[in-house]
């Protein structure tokens, strides 16, 4: 036994001798970079491919192959060639923060540049000259260079030109819309097929009204796919030009089924609205299309720093006149959102009386509602009915409009539980998980559409005591009473500045309160040094699906 303690007490002392000598572990030091790289938590993009059929199967190859053609476009949308620009990179997280972003410049920190040797971004980003003027925008003898589908170049003179979208990416364009002919080859759904077809024919042309249309009529289809020049926020100059999107979608047809039935109550909210009679004269059609997806692609402008969750489209509001629009709910990437992002923010800002309040399902509601009010208020100005209320407030619209849809999708989640459409409702879920939600999406910075309207809302919910906050805790309680007196005149506010095509009080608004006051910034650094992501970036594809 001795012997064997011996033995026992000189091995311990030979592993302390080397323990002592033994040089220290140097702790690799995370790059800045790197840390910015960090904010996004990943999530894969998957679904239950089991209930698709064997062609719908074939056919999710060909559409993402599509995505990552509009990927291609967004860059040059973005910032110009993508392949010059990232091979002048060799860090791999200035590389991979880069296609976060697609270009140098932090969409999550107002565009300012993460790179050395590189200026403010353009706020018309790659769709006008950089040296381009106001006068010579101006000058511009052509119609159609406030259309969502050209591009302002300069000819061999210098002078400015017009160029069509199927022009400037005329080889993209035909490759894409081959593919989609392909695709449509393979659909078994006619309403699918006709869409694919006729979308396929818009890229050729950059008429996009008959492919919307028939995107609307689209009702049994089990694969969706929103694809082509959309949304006009790249374009922070004027708000005028559309950026290439793509997203493949799969219906989750429970949840759809429960949404559905929403639809039709749309005329009746539209009347409700807190506005004077002129400003909801226009009708809301009666549109059931309220669904439920799992998101499996993102390509090009919605794959851009933040990522969407909702989709309320067409933005036409020719169609929203004729047919209304439809509000795609994507479940998987909002749930990630709310486990990975929301609910770690509201351990800490919210007081903790009422953490028992942020929920899942408030949080879908506030979404989904979001994107319905979207097709709800005013589309075209009172005093010029063939103006719309995009092109009056011009770089002021998107974020006056998503202001509108969020406090508007507050405002229905109250009128639809008052009227008793919404069972066994208790709406301090709603508000609170509402509240909750203004941290997480003003963290998206003043660059943002987005991160605007809700330092626009925070503060006016502050000036109306619509929440207090604790300073020993640094935690906020919702008034329900306050906030709910702040929604309403928020909503008046906000549509009374669209009917009237106020664009000088709507850059006003932005100017006092769409910009992060110093007490915020500090609570928001608070979550910023929680560690608590800022947003979400995805594994998706082929291999991700099991395809």
């Amino acid at each position: 036994m001795r012997k064997i303690a011996s033995i026992a007490l000189l091995l311990a002392m030979s592993l302390s001798f080397v323990a002592c000598n033994e040089k220290p572990v140097k702790q690799t030091e995370v790059s800045p970079t790197q840390k910015l790289v960090d904010q996004y938590a990943e999530f894969e993009l998957t679904t239950d491919i089991s209930k698709l059929t064997e062609k719908e199967k074939q056919m999710l190859p060909i559409l993402i192959e599509v995505s990552e053609i509009m990927e291609e476009i967004f860059w040059k949308d973005a910032i110009g060639d993508k392949t010059e620009y990232l091979s002048k990179l060799t860090d791999p997280a200035e590389i991979a923060y880069s296609k976060i972003n697609y270009g140098p410049w932090d969409r999550l920190e107002n565009n300012e540049a993460f790179l050395e040797g590189f200026d403010a971004k353009p706020k018309g980003a790659n769709f006008y000259p950089g040296d381009m003027t106001q006068e010579e925008f101006d000058a511009i003898d052509d119609e159609m260079k406030t259309d969502w589908y050209t591009k302002i170049q300069r000819d061999a003179n210098g002078d400015l030109k017009v160029v069509p979208y199927h022009v400037a990416y005329k080889e993209q364009h035909e490759k894409a819309s081959a593919l989609l002919l392909k695709a449509a080859e393979l659909a078994e759904d006619t309403g699918l097929k006709k869409y694919l077809e006729l979308r396929a024919q818009a890229l050729l042309t950059d008429d996009y009204l008959a492919s919307d249309m028939a995107w609307m009529d689209m009702q049994d289809n089990t694969i969706d796919f929103v694809v082509g020049p959309i949304e006009t926020y790249e374009d922070a100059l004027y708000g005028y030009k559309a950026s290439h999107s793509a997203q493949i979608l799969v219906k989750d047809k429970v949840w759809s089924k429960t949404l559905s039935r929403f639809g039709a109550l749309l005329p009746r909210l539209q009347e409700s609205l807190p506005v004077p009679a002129k400003y909801k004269a226009e009708k809301a059609n009666a549109n059931a299309d309220m669904n439920a997806y799992d998101v499996i692609y993102y390509g090009g402008d919605c794959n851009a720093g933040s990522k969407n969750i909702a989709i309320n489209l067409p933005n036409d509001p020719r169609v929203h006149l004729a047919k209304g629009s439809r509000k795609l709910q994507l479940k998987n990437a909002m749930q990630a959102k709310f486990d990975k992002i929301l609910t770690p923010i509201s351990n800490l800002l919210i007081d903790e009386s009422q953490r028992k309040h942020v929920k899942f399902d408030a949080f879908f509601e506030n979404t989904m509602f979001h994107e319905v009010a979207h097709g709800l208020g005013i589309k075209y100005t009172l005093a010029d009915k063939n103006l719309t209320v995009r092109k009056a407030l011009k770089d002021a619209y998107t974020s006056i409009e998503e202001g509108k849809a969020d406090i508007l999708g507050l405002y229905m989640v109250t009128k639809l539980a008052e009227w008793g459409e919404i069972k066994d409702k208790d709406l301090m879920d709603n508000y609170v998980t509402f509240m909750a939600g203004i941290f997480r999406s003003v963290r998206f910075g003043a660059a943002s559409a987005h991160g605007k309207a809700n330092m626009i809302r925070f503060y006016h919910f502050e000036e109306t005591g619509a929440f207090t906050r604790d300073e020993a805790t640094g935690t906020y309680k919702v008034d329900f009473e306050k906030m709910k007196a702040a929604m309403i005149s928020m909503g008046e506010m906000l549509m009374i500045l669209q009917g009237d095509a106020n664009y000088e009080g709507a850059k006003k608004l932005i100017a006092e309160k769409g910009n992060i006051r110093e007490a915020l910034q500090a609570d928001l650094d608070r979550v910023n040094n929680a560690g608590i992501p800022k947003d979400i970036v995805y594994k998706q594809g082929v291999k991700v699906l099991g395809l």
